[in-house]
């Protein structure tokens, strides 16, 4: 499935950004499957597992991105000051039968 911001709109040379080149990778994580956040840092390629953190972050509502399929190294959730998130990251990893 095309998205429009996988669009590539780019002039010879230029490299596409981060956050579309994350996304990309995220939405083909199978339903059931999760990667860690530096996983997909290397499969980008030219990024971190911080700046995966970050384009998660950014992700509002429940989009066509699978932010949930996401986690840290040690193959947990990571929380962050808001709680609500990781426990909604639980629920919808649940839902795909993910424990």
């Amino acid at each position: 499935m095309s998205h429009p911001q996988d669009r590539d709109h780019r002039t010879s040379g230029e490299q596409e950004p981060a956050y579309v080149r994350i996304y990309r990778i995220v939405r083909q994580i199978p339903r059931g499957n999760v990667a860690t956040y530096g996983q997909i840092a290397a499969i980008t390629g030219n990024c971190t597992a911080r700046m995966v953190g970050y384009a998660m972050a950014s992700l509002h509502g429940d989009g066509d991105v699978p932010w949930q399929r996401v986690i840290n190294a040690r193959g947990r959730i990571s929380f962050r000051g808001d709680t609500w998130r990781g426990e909604r990251q639980r629920e919808l990893l649940a839902a795909e039968g993910e424990t």
